[in-house]
């Protein structure tokens, strides 16, 4: 017995990384897999390949699960909707979505391109989009359904050279946000999770120095792909289902609930503010309390658990 017997669920980027962890343990945990991959590059550009999804769809065959494949797309909305209605002609029904497929296009904001802004932005935000818009009418016509959508600290903390991809993950812990507030009526649920662990992304990330590579290795060392599944298929189960609107990491055996922004500090001033009021009265009263700048790994310095 599993927690997701008899749920059917659509992984994307499911052959590789965090997706192909998680197609594996959606079928041990019983569920009936539809395992999508574009099966393209890191970057995202090329054509892709069927190889990736097939290959994970049939080790779960073969381990006694039920698996299909799919090769399409999640930037494009119509692709989308085909892998829903595959999940429903294959299986008959479709309970939950996973949705980590993502690429990245790295670089300084001032030497950024527009290809490669919009690239990220079309796989990550865009695609996050596309499978919640293309399947939501349905999980409210049945009354329940689960997503669970991947940002990054990238985009909660920040870190250089990556503002695209902040951008395309802060947008979509928005998005979650909403469709998890629309949805409680309906028993539709939307969560995100920040994973920490090393995949081709995090590969990808150049050495710079040698506590980049100290970094590097305790990452490839304690923080699995497997581990960040775990807590993804969780979130699948009826079990989850008081679980909503929330934003998760998990860094080894970590799992981390994250805050949301709520008002820390205010000031008020009955006769009206003015530009020089401002920067002689409020800004520095706020300044102990400003945020700064520092990147994940600042924040995260100490070892995975």
């Amino acid at each position: 017995m599993g927690v997701l017997d008899g749920k059917v669920v659509l992984i994307t980027g499911g052959g590789n990384g965090i997706g192909k962890e998680t197609a594996l343990l959606l079928a041990r945990e019983g569920a009936k897999v539809v395992v999508n991959d574009l099966g393209g590059s890191l970057s995202g550009g090329d054509e892709g390949s069927a190889g990736p999804a097939e290959q994970v769809a049939r080790e779960i065959k073969s381990a006694g699960g039920d698996a299909v494949s799919n090769s399409d797309s999640v930037a494009d909305y119509r692709a989308v909707s085909r892998m829903i209605e595959q999940a429903r002609d294959t299986f008959g029904r479709l309970d939950a979505i996973v949705n980590p497929a993502g690429i990245l296009r790295d670089g300084m904001f001032h030497k950024m391109s527009e290809s490669d802004w919009d690239a990220v932005i079309a796989v990550h935000l865009r695609g996050s989009f596309n499978v919640t818009r293309a399947s939501i009418e349905l999980f409210r016509e049945q009354e329940q359904g689960a997503y669970v959508l991947f940002t990054s600290t990238s985009g909660l903390i920040g870190n250089l050279g990556q503002a695209n991809y902040a951008a395309a993950k802060m947008g979509i812990a928005g998005l979650s946000r909403i469709v998890a507030m629309e949805g409680a009526r309906k028993n539709v649920r939307s969560n995100v999770i920040a994973p920490f662990a090393w995949t081709r992304m995090i590969e990808s990330i150049p050495i710079k120095d040698e506590e980049s590579a100290r970094r590097v290795e305790r990452m490839k060392n304690a923080m699995r792909a497997d581990q960040v599944a775990q807590l993804a298929v969780a979130l699948c189960a009826d079990a989850a289902k008081y679980v909503s609107g929330q934003i998760f990491g998990v860094r080894g055996n970590e799992v981390i609930l994250f805050d949301q922004p709520r008002p820390i500090r205010s000031m008020a001033d009955r006769s009206g503010w003015t530009p020089a009021s401002i920067l002689d009265v409020c800004l520095p009263a706020m300044k102990n309390d400003f945020f700064g700048s520092e990147a994940s790994a600042d924040v995260f310095p100490y070892d995975p658990v």
